[in-house]
């Protein structure tokens, strides 16, 4: 029976089931807070993504723990972990891998990249050129690499967190909007509050801080708990409402009429198929076993906001994609 069909009986005893599925995830949760305070908001789109077998884009300014959150998310995880700091100079070889000569049988022999990892950390993915970002969003994408003639299938889960500073243009390489509606979501970090700040300090105000956490999950429990996101009923009212959603980005003057002119580009199916699958892992760590509409509306901003392009005329009332987002969340009616 399919999850279009469930009867109530049969959700209920799915929620029952993802109660008891997601506690590892409340476990890693609980490890990663030990390490980092505040940005809960981030820690929560992380798990979406690693439910939704997506990846994810997390904007900042400097100083705001996204490097040292997602590499302790990934140390709660019994999985391979990489970091890779991009700078100008980086080629795609140096992340994909290569074919090196050997002198002694006159053979080439493949030596893989840092890409060949269940977690990849891109810090600064607007510091390195479009040939090796194009390089990372096409294992992203096909979660394979071509290596000489040889296509190598990249490990399973395989998950991107690439982080990129916002105030610096100079030097940098910003992602195509084609290519970064490849990211799940994009995720914006701001400041703490002055409490969390005070927390901050008193944690981490030494020089050697203790940022251990341990291992809580493996990735065979992640990837059955991705086998039982994908189980979560989806009202057939929500889905019209995802769909009423995404599309409404494309003429978003049918809503509202001060939004006429101001989008070129809507967002494509690729992010109705996203809102979907996000919606199903947010009701899930919940312990939900069905979708309700507050699940895509929570996600709707971070899926939308990369994949919605502003005209000229929008920028010159310094009007963002964030804005359409969310004068349409307000005007199209909730089931």
């Amino acid at each position: 029976m399919t999850t279009d069909t469930l009867s109530h009986e049969q959700i209920e005893q799915l929620s029952e089931r993802i109660r008891i599925a997601k506690l590892p995830f409340d476990e890693l949760t609980q490890q990663v807070s030990r390490v980092i305070v505040g940005q809960e908001h981030l820690v929560h789109r992380m798990l979406v993504a690693l439910l939704s077998n997506g990846h994810l884009l997390i904007e900042g300014v400097p100083g705001l723990a996204k490097t040292l959150t997602v590499s302790s998310m990934a140390k709660s995880i019994d999985a391979d972990f990489q970091r890779i700091q991009f700078t100008p100079d980086l080629l795609p070889a140096d992340l994909t891998g290569t074919q090196i000569y050997r002198p002694a049988d006159q053979t080439f022999a493949v030596q893989k990249g840092p890409v060949f990892s269940n977690f990849i950390l891109a810090d600064e993915i607007n510091r390195a050129p479009a040939k090796v970002q194009s390089a990372l969003l096409e294992a992203m994408q096909e979660h394979q690499v071509t290596i000489g003639t040889e296509t190598f299938k990249l490990p399973e889960p395989f998950l991107v967190m690439a982080t990129q500073n916002p105030i610096e243009q100079e030097g940098t390489y910003p992602l195509p909007e084609a290519q970064v509606d490849r990211f799940l979501m994009k995720v914006v970090v701001g400041y703490p509050t002055r409490a969390e700040e005070r927390a901050i300090l008193d944690r981490m105000g030494t020089t050697k801080p203790n940022l251990d956490v341990d291992s809580s999950m493996s990735t065979q429990a992640l990837l059955h708990a991705r086998e039982m996101a994908d189980q979560i009923y989806v009202d057939e009212k929500v889905r019209d409402y995802i769909v009423n959603l995404v599309a409404a980005t494309r003429d978003p003057g049918r809503y509202d009429p001060e939004l006429t002119g101001l989008v070129e580009f809507g967002a494509s199916p690729r992010a109705t198929i996203a809102l979907t699958v996000a919606s199903r892992a947010q009701a899930f760590l919940a312990g939900r076993g069905y979708v309700v509409p507050q699940d895509v509306k929570d996600l709707a901003m971070d899926i939308l906001r990369h994949r919605v392009v502003v005209t000229y005329e929008a920028e010159a009332e310094d009007k963002t994609s964030e804005d359409v987002i969310t004068t349409l969340l307000n005007h199209i009616p909730v089931p």
